[in-house]
């Protein structure tokens, strides 16, 4: 409601006389809807906002003005860009309705898996990872997202993904050290983030093209989009899952044969495959062992080894070679 009072002196700022309570001044605008009354003035220059209506020396806002901010804050948080607002806003003022657009950006950033966010306290957290609350350890976990701050103190945090950091519990009781968890971690993400935009390169172009290759879209092809988006959403998990199980039960398969061929006195056995001896450094040997400990600088390396591979692999599945 606006704050400017009927009767109020032309000296004052801003003061309109005859003020409606649905009526703003610039001022009480700004307040009513969040954004500043430098980020208002901007719209109007972009042709975002409406002109005010002129009242002798003063400009006056109305219901609609803040209902166009609130449109604008909500496309922004979205991740629209003013350009692309501008073209949403002019299909609106002409007659064609944002409803359909909006489900569909509701739909792209609805949830892409059925997991709860939940909360854990430093308490809980150093239960499950020693006994101790490392800060280091802690600090680098909200840089990954693993973690998240939450508002009024530091003694809980939230956790986007209750199943990723029970996975890194269960490593780090393994004996994988926190350092090497969020070190797999980071490859992991930069892998699984190139399969996506595979994946969305791949369904845009054969499937969203058709519907979203004019801007703005009609309502009846935003909400054939949103269909199609709740249709396709489950099948890249299931793909990278159907996949996942297939690799692993290839190379685990030959990483036990390898590293029971090594163990064999007297020779090789018959399903190993290519057996080679490499000479290390002294301080890699050294540095390996610090990491895992004395028994397990073979398995490391020769799963450092295979990473290598499977990572130049994915690298070579998405490379532009073969996205042509």
């Amino acid at each position: 409601m606006s704050r400017a009072k009927a009767g109020g002196s032309e000296g004052e700022p801003g003061a309109v006389t005859g003020l409606l309570a649905s009526e703003y001044r610039i001022e009480d605008l700004a307040h009513a809807s969040g954004a500043t009354v430098r980020t208002i003035r901007g719209y109007q220059d972009r042709g975002l906002l409406p002109a005010p209506e002129r009242r002798g020396r003063a400009n006056v806002y109305g219901p609609a003005h803040l209902g166009r901010l609130r449109q604008i804050a909500g496309l922004l948080h979205r991740g629209y860009t003013l350009a692309s607002i501008k073209e949403l806003l002019d299909a609106w003022d002409t007659g064609r309705g944002l409803g359909a657009v909006l489900g569909l950006v509701a739909e792209v950033h609805g949830p892409w898996t059925d997991e709860r966010a939940g909360r854990i306290t430093r308490d809980q957290l150093a239960a499950k990872f020693g006994g101790a609350a490392d800060d280091r350890a802690i600090d680098e976990a909200i840089e990954l997202g693993v973690l998240e701050r939450l508002p009024g103190g530091a003694e809980e945090f939230g956790v986007p993904s209750p199943q990723e950091l029970a996975v890194a519990a269960e490593l780090y009781a393994s004996g994988v050290p926190l350092s090497a968890i969020a070190a797999q971690l980071r490859e992991l993400r930069g892998q699984v983030e190139q399969i996506a935009c595979r994946f969305l390169e791949f369904t845009t172009e054969h499937v969203f093209a058709r519907y979203l290759g004019h801007r703005p879209p009609t309502d009846a092809d935003a909400d054939d989009a949103a269909s199609m988006v709740r249709r396709l959403r489950p099948l890249a998990q299931q793909t990278v899952d159907v996949e996942l199980a297939r690799a692993m039960r290839r190379f685990a398969t030959s990483h036990l044969e390898a590293h029971l061929a090594a163990d064999t006195p007297g020779g090789t056995l018959t399903a190993a495959r290519n057996e080679v001896s490499v000479n290390l450094p002294a301080s890699t040997i050294d540095a390996v062992e610090r990491l895992v400990g004395p028994g397990g600088v073979g398995a490391f390396i020769a799963a450092a080894s295979e990473r290598e591979v499977n990572k130049r692999m994915l690298d070579s599945l998405v490379s532009p070679v073969h996205r042509d």
